[in-house]
């Protein structure tokens, strides 16, 4: 495989054990619908929570959480209605992103924004 898919795949294991050691519950990871595809869905007590996971292995150029552009969000928000209707449960929707960014001495800092994007926002 390639190095910058074991880098993503590396990012994304590194987000679910940051989500779960928050108390999350991951129900999907990598759901696709149509285009889109949700890197991890999780549930936080009654909430289902829609998660971007961008990560890069510097920031000279652009923050990882600012590669979510409004093509993204829209495609995220179709796939969490998605879901929901195969759910067949009324939760409350929310979208974080997981920025990851690799260190100098290649370990990965994680951020997590939280309620990131509204879908009437977009």
């Amino acid at each position: 495989m390639s190095e910058h898919y074991d880098f993503g795949k590396r990012a994304e294991d590194a987000a679910c054990e940051f989500l779960e050691s928050k108390k999350y519950r991951i129900l999907e990871r990598n759901f696709r619908f149509l285009k889109a595809e949700v890197d991890i869905i999780a549930k936080q007590d009654q909430k289902l929570v829609i998660i971007e996971v961008k990560a890069r292995s510097d920031n000279h150029f652009i923050n990882p959480e600012d590669a979510v552009n409004k093509k993204k969000m829209k495609l995220l928000i179709m796939a969490a209605d998605a879901y929901c209707q195969e759910l067949n449960e009324e939760l409350e929707v929310r979208f974080d992103i997981i920025s990851v960014l690799k260190t100098n001495t290649n370990d990965l800092e994680i951020h997590h924004i939280e309620d990131a994007f509204q879908s009437h926002e977009i």
